[in-house]
């Protein structure tokens, strides 16, 4: 390659780096890369029999993409067993959880791909979920946490999900701009989170459906979503 050539690639590349406006993408994991609500309705389901109750679709439904004490309470509410607390009951929970991602959980359509594509384009990508540190590893290994340059789990932040805690801690510790961050969710608690952090928030609805939220876009699946597309998403809120 002549000298020419070679600083007009420089240039080129230099030129795409500083129109480049997508600083980063923080994906939730339980129903957005993993399908693995259905596991947490079984243990819960489980869990609820040997306390005496009954799980419902609805009682799983309320508790999608909420941290686990709040759903050790919403089970003593729900049961009557106060002779236990919040915390004994989501460690019961997790380890009930756990047991059943030995056996695998399978990935949400074009997950990995999108991790992957992110991975080629030097965007980083974060994972931000609501569950604890313990689980992420075994959870996600479908794609591999080391495809992500960094994690916030559950019991890492103040105020889980639905605060915005999460996903500011996420850019905080990247230091970007939330703005200029993709958050992709599947769940309303997930969605409030991402919105109210101030970033550009993709809704992917899996169990539970999800209002409509100004600057909040739809969609069916991860399949095909590209470098492109999430650049416009953030070109259209930065304009």
């Amino acid at each position: 390659m002549s000298e020419l050539s070679t600083v007009s690639t420089e240039l080129t590349e230099s030129a795409v780096a500083v129109e480049r406006r997508l600083q980063a993408v923080l994906l939730d994991m339980d129903g957005t890369l993993i399908e693995s609500e259905h596991l947490w309705g079984e243990a819960e389901a489980e869990l609820v029999a040997e306390l005496g109750g009954e799980w419902t679709e609805a009682d799983h439904e309320a508790n999608v993409g909420n941290a686990a004490e709040p759903v050790g309470r919403y089970i003593i509410e729900r049961t009557g067993a106060v002779h236990l607390t919040p915390r004994q009951v989501a460690d019961t929970l997790y380890e009930r959880f756990h047991a059943k991602l030995e056996r695998g959980a399978d990935l949400r359509p074009g997950a990995k791909e999108l991790v992957t594509m992110l991975a080629e384009a030097g965007v980083p990508a974060v994972l931000v979920t609501s569950t604890e540190r313990s689980l992420v590893e075994t959870a996600i290994r479908g794609i591999g946490l080391e495809r992500f340059v960094d994690s916030v789990a559950g019991d890492e932040v103040d105020a889980n999900k639905p605060h915005p805690d999460p996903y500011l801690k996420a850019a905080s510790r990247l230091g970007v701009d939330p703005g200029r961050c993709v958050a992709v969710e599947d769940s309303a608690v997930g969605v409030a989170s991402a919105a109210d952090a101030g970033c550009v928030t993709v809704a992917v609805p899996n169990h539970v459906e999800i209002e409509p939220r100004e600057g909040v876009v739809f969609r069916d699946s991860l399949v095909g979503v590209d470098l492109e597309w999430l650049e416009s998403l953030v070109a259209r809120v930065r304009a």
